[in-house]
């Protein structure tokens, strides 16, 4: 059998055994079942062995590891055993993470998975791409992936970008004969295929689908786009680098407390001691996983509230964005487009009160259906909101889209592009040719020249033409959308852009999208928040600038731009204007890229929205590229870090506040691990430089840092969402989380735990029992670390955001508490944890002596600490 590309669309039909109703459902079934799902085969991932394994390669498990052989050498097998179960029980957590990590990427690739339409069971339905096996009809428009190879059957204009099969970035325009025979043809010059992995960036087309899964021609070279797994994200980044940085300097202190012991005349047992203590001290084991915990919390809050994180790092990028850039049609609006009135015969009309009985009304209302793809079939709407607008409108006076476009049947058309802003098909209406063309209103009267009125066809004058433009400012004044229709008769059926040219103006059609109720509240939220909106728009100015101006976002201090303005800006000269700007009308996608670059040069953070493929450029150049998930193109949502599951700009302004929620809270999880591990550190070099004993034995470090501390640090970021972040400026970018006052504040609360704990060292070793002396430092360190986890929730006092409202943290303290004293009372594990009995008097002098810092923090809180906005 020849390839298919070589085959009439008769032959490609009948080898593949499909009519033009497409397969049955039955049908679709079995071949499901013979050729299974079209998907790639991944990479072989690594096995949970593996990756267990992998938890040892890090150097400040190494430390432990050592510190576990230096136990042992020393006697000390307990502490062996303890260290060693901390170190595997920490691996498998590690494993159990990474799991877990992978099965929640898989669920996220399953959210923003690709879709096709094709025809099942003769009617257009859409499906996940993942199930369309060999036979299907497939139809293609402009922002699709091509989720498997076809055949075309029919091309309208297609241009399909084939860059990830042939390193070619211009796109091919495809037709659908056969290619000759008795040539060699390769890849890219087989014009009548198209290819999975590739996208559609100009006109549409019927294809049908010939292989599927790994028989593409991309699942022969095995490449596979793993677009979920992310790098990592600049936060974790720079926790492994201060981890590394951290294990170098543990190092370099225990072998100088090691010498200084050693000097002092210390035994080298207890040297040992000494060094291998103050290593566990220093060391936050549980690091890495509670912020890798929190952060996949953090997106699964954020996927509750439909915004789906498909890159991690935009996560963090939320909490410093400084500017909104805002599509305005079903972001800012409703997208629920409405006709409110139309314009024919000279005539404004309601769009309840035209006369199907007028000539020219209907005349206008059917071209407002054939020159139009959009479908209204079952209760489900196809298309785009514009165009079934106007099929609605068509419904409403008895016709039916299907019916007019079987009756009048299109052979040819030119699709919309966002640069000329225009649509036109030919269609065959009572035996004659017509060019049919809708678009903006500015784009179309240039190119007409007659106009059509109940007295006939007469010249587009002067007079006529102030009369239009009149007509639609008040429209667009009034915030609605317009839309004009022209027509001209053709000799043929082919047609180029220049038959776009001597039309006859039939009349206006306007319609609503009013603004989402929740809009005004967010633009708001966003300013206040420090983060200006600025609205980018194709429509009209004076429509844009209604709907701005009811939302907030247009006000006295700022000032509107059209896309014809910018074309003739240099980029500085943009860069000086952009800051005055908050609308940008009739911009084309091409236009948004220079936007994006104008801010940043500005050293703003923008977050970007798009749907289009013309989107891809500028949702990639900002900070944060932010892609509709139901009006968008598959092309448009792979360039994109978040996809909003409602196209909603509240939802946008709920992400950022999220954002910066999970930031804050991670930040606060960091500065609780790693505080409590200074007062560890403090403690062991305290007890060092004066010649005390040894503190801390190693297991009681670990159960600190990996047990009492752990479940405290998630419930922290856990913290329920403050209000008063979004009252805050947006956070620095490049402001590390490590910086001066964090360590500041890092340091000051070690010290005030170490203050209390070496203070109960004191009092045990005042009975002269360095044993317990040791226990009740251990204690109080262990004690006051869990109390801690309420100083570490906010910058606020406790007392100001709420004593009860992260019962998260009591939960985890209250477990905390319960193993501390299990250890401390239960005889078995008293002896494993290296700890002595203790008296009635000695807990109540460790609770006082823990609940110290708090005391001392809170007041300074609530005497010094104001938060911005109050």
């Amino acid at each position: 059998m020849q390839p298919f590309f070589r085959q009439t669309i008769e032959e490609v039909m009948s080898a593949l055994k499909v009519t033009d109703q497409g397969l049955s459902s039955k049908e679709a079934a079995i071949r499901r079942e013979k050729y299974g799902a079209n998907e790639l085969l991944e990479t072989a991932k690594k096995s949970a062995v593996q990756v267990f394994f992998e938890q040892f390669k890090d150097l400040l498990v190494l430390i432990l590891l050592a510190a576990a052989a230096i136990s042992a050498f020393l006697g000390k097998f307990e502490s062996t055993l303890v260290i060693i179960a901390v170190v595997l029980l920490n691996g498998i957590l590690g494993t159990l993470q990474h799991v877990k990590a992978e099965q929640s990427l898989l669920s996220l690739k399953k959210l923003s998975s690709p879709t096709a339409k094709v025809l099942r069971d003769g009617k257009m339905s859409q499906i996940p791409s993942s199930e369309l096996v060999p036979g299907d009809i497939l139809y293609l428009e402009a922002g699709d992936y091509v989720s498997a190879d076809a055949r075309i059957l029919e091309a309208h204009s297609l241009q399909v970008n084939e860059s990830s099969l042939t390193g070619e970035s211009v796109s091919v325009l495809k037709i659908a004969e056969p290619c000759p025979q008795g040539v060699d043809v390769a890849l890219a010059d087989m014009k009548n295929m198209v290819f999975s992995g590739s996208f559609v960036t100009y006109g549409r087309a019927v294809a049908v689908v010939t292989h599927t899964g790994m028989n593409t021609e991309i699942g022969k070279v095995a490449q596979l786009l793993d677009t979920a797994k992310d790098k990592r994200t600049p936060l974790q980044v720079s926790l492994d680098e201060f981890g590394k940085k951290l294990a170098i300097i543990v190092l370099a202190i225990c072998a100088l407390v090691f010498g200084l012991t050693l000097y002092r005349g210390v035994e080298l047992i207890t040297a040992f001691l000494f060094a291998v203590s103050l290593a566990v001290a220093a060391i936050p084991e549980a690091l890495s996983s509670i912020v890798t915990i929190v952060l996949a919390l953090g997106t699964q809050k954020m996927a509750q509230k439909n915004a789906i994180v498909r890159k991690l790092y935009a996560v963090e990028g939320l909490g410093s964005v400084t500017v909104i850039c805002s599509d305005k049609t079903g972001t800012l609006t409703q997208n629920k487009m409405t006709v409110e009135k139309v314009y024919v015969d000279r005539t404004v009309l309601d769009s309840t009160a035209l006369d199907p009985g007028k000539t020219l009304e209907k005349k206008l209302v059917l071209m407002a259906l054939l020159c139009n793809d959009a479908v209204t079939a079952e209760q489900k709407e196809m298309g785009d909101p514009t165009e079934i607008a106007l099929v609605n409108l068509g419904e409403l006076y008895g016709l039916d889209e299907l019916e007019a476009r079987k009756k009048h049947p299109r052979v040819g058309e030119i699709p919309f592009d966002s640069e000329r802003k225009l649509m036109s098909t030919v269609n065959r209406i009572n035996g004659k040719t017509f060019l049919l063309t809708k678009g903006a209103v500015d784009m179309l009267l240039p190119k007409a020249n007659r106009l059509e009125t109940s007295a006939g066809v007469g010249p587009l004058t002067d007079e006529y033409l102030a009369e239009i433009k009149r007509v639609n400012n008040d429209f667009s004044a009034n915030g609605l959308r317009v839309l004009a229709f022209g027509y001209k008769e053709v000799s043929e059926e082919y047609i180029c852009l220049e038959e776009e040219t001597g039309l006859t103006f039939l009349g206006l059609i306007a319609m609503m999208d009013p603004p989402r109720p929740e809009s005004a509240p967010a633009v708001a939220n966003s300013i206040q928040a420090g983060i200006l909106p600025v609205m980018i728009t194709g429509d009209h100015p004076v429509t844009a600038a209604a709907i701005a101006r009811q939302i907030g976002i247009l006000t006295d201090e700022h000032t509107i731009m059209k896309g014809s303005e910018l074309e003739k800006l240099s980029d500085e000269e943009l860069r000086e204007r952009v800051a005055e700007t908050t609308v940008f009308a009739r911009v084309s996608p091409e236009h948004k890229i220079r936007i994006v670059k104008a801010w940043q040069q500005r050293g703003a953070v923008v977050a970007m929205t798009g749907d289009g493929v013309n989107d891809a450029p500028a949702l990639k150049q900002a900070d944060i590229g932010i892609a509709m998930g139901i009006t968008g193109t598959e092309v448009a949502k792979d360039a994109a870090s978040i996809i909003l599951t409602d196209d909603n700009f509240s939802t946008i302004v709920e992400a950022i506040s999220t954002g910066r929620s999970i930031y804050a809270n991670i930040k606060n999880a960091v500065k609780f691990l790693l505080s409590g591990n200074m007062a560890g550190i403090l403690s062991v070099l305290y007890a060092s430089l004066f010649g005390l004993p040894v503190p801390f034995a190693p297991v009681h470090l670990l159960f600190i840092n990996l047990i009492t501390d752990s479940l405290p640090a998630i419930a922290i970021g856990l913290e329920p969402h403050n209000k008063n972040l979004m009252r805050e400026k947006p956070r620095n970018v490049n402001e590390p989380i490590l910086n001066q006052t964090f360590a500041a504040a890092m340091f000051v609360e070690g010290v005030l735990i170490a203050i209390g704990t070496m203070t109960a060292f004191h009092l045990g070793l005042g009975t002269g029992d360095a044993f317990l002396a040791s226990t009740m430092a251990f204690a109080t360190l262990s004690l006051s670390r869990l109390i801690h986890g309420f100083n570490s929730r906010s910058k606020e006092s406790i007392f100001k955001i709420g004593i009860f409202s992260n019962l998260f943290l009591w939960a985890a303290v209250l477990i905390g508490y319960l193993l501390l004293r299990t250890v401390l009372t239960y005889p078995p594990l008293r002896h494993l944890f290296e700890a002595a009995p203790l008296t009635t008097d000695q807990h109540i002098a460790i609770f006082a002596l823990s609940l110290m810092p708090l005391f001392v923090i809170q007041l300074y809180k609530l005497l010094f600490v104001k938060v911005k906005g109050k």
